[in-house]
């Protein structure tokens, strides 16, 4: 009867020890995957078929057992959670039942379209692409905003945020413009209305001063340019908003063909400011842009030594000078080039 009770004990204690292992012991594979996605409308099911279909688990078993027994298949929460190798289904369950999920370093720099954030969405959230492009193309959605179709990029200040992955497009947009109206409030918006403009048509002159020059001593400089220009009802005349109109990011040399575009982006073809910005500028270019110095500056040039510096005039024959230095060196450079190409041949 002894040699009975003993074998019983045994068998139930090794039968404890093996459910304790299978519960608390490594069962997290992350050699397919870093982390776990739960979608808004996902149910247990749901969750359970991803997690098989990515073969996240070594026994699936223990983890349905113990989502019937914590209560988790009642409370799925959507979220991004990170995984680690060898991590309990104990520890894996009691994560995703407390919703503890990974954020998302959101950073957005320099983009020059809607595509570009829409595709940037849908690469790092659950919106996708789709959502989000739909979204930013209709006035109706962005009206709320007191933004539409061409300003809807000014919403857009270039930092690093964090992001929980699950949820809308307008989830998304509703905290970019809250940050957008924290950046601007107080003596931006000050200093861009004693200058007598709102801070969308500030935004979208830095994001022209972005395209223009990489030089942070040219930046404010450049930014004379353009309100004195403004200010005389010239044509701001800026290259890359010839590049935007066409939307052709890859022209290397604005030829007199494409100065007649027609685009009120294009601000050859048109007086005054285009409708919204052509890039996300960086608060260092809008800042530069709100702190421009009072210059009689009314044309610019690249400087000939191609260091990426400008020389600027306050007179049409200054700046006809400096543009034939200029012309005259990337002329000479261009043959250089060609003898180069041609001794390689």
């Amino acid at each position: 009867m002894k040699k009975v009770v003993l074998i019983i004990s045994t068998t139930i204690i090794v039968l404890a020890i093996t459910a304790l292992w299978f519960i608390m012991g490594p069962n997290v594979n992350t050699t397919n995957e870093k982390y776990f996605y739960i979608h808004t409308s996902d149910k247990y099911e749901d969750a359970f078929a991803n997690l098989k279909e990515k073969k996240i688990l070594s026994n699936y078993f223990t983890f349905d057992l113990l989502a019937s027994y914590t209560g988790y298949k009642k409370q799925v929460k959507p979220g991004k959670y990170e995984i680690s190798n060898g991590m309990s289904v104990f520890n894996f369950i009691r994560k995703l039942k407390s919703g503890r999920q990974h954020e998302v370093r959101f950073v957005i720099n320099k983009m020059r379209t809607k595509e570009d954030f829409a595709k940037k969405i849908g690469s790092n959230f659950e919106a996708d692409s789709l959502e989000a492009i739909r979204f930013l193309m209709s006035n109706d959605s962005l009206a709320p905003y007191h933004l539409d179709t061409n300003t809807v990029m000014s919403v857009l200040i270039p930092n690093s945020y964090l992001f929980w992955w699950n949820g809308s497009f307008k989830k998304i947009l509703d905290r970019l413009k809250r940050q957008h109206d924290y950046f601007w409030e107080g003596k931006r918006t000050i200093k861009a209305k004693s200058l007598g403009y709102s801070p969308t048509e500030i935004y979208t002159i830095a994001s022209i001063v972005e395209e223009e020059t990489t030089k942070e001593s040219d930046k404010g400089l450049i930014a004379s340019v353009y309100f004195n220009r403004l200010k005389k009802g010239m044509k701001l005349e800026a290259d890359p908003t010839v590049k935007y109109a066409m939307r052709n990011f890859e022209l290397r040399r604005i030829l007199h063909g494409h100065l007649d575009f027609p685009s009120p982006y294009n601000t050859y073809y048109k007086t005054g400011l285009p409708p919204g910005p052509i890039c996300t500028p960086s608060i260092n270019t809008i800042d530069a842009v709100l702190n421009a110095p009072k210059t009689d500056y009314l044309f610019f040039v690249a400087k000939p030594d191609f260091k990426g510096y400008s020389n600027f005039a306050s007179n049409y024959e200054q700046h006809l000078l400096f543009a034939r230095a200029y012309q005259k060196a990337l002329d000479t450079l261009i043959l250089r080039k060609k003898a180069r190409q041609i001794e390689k041949n």
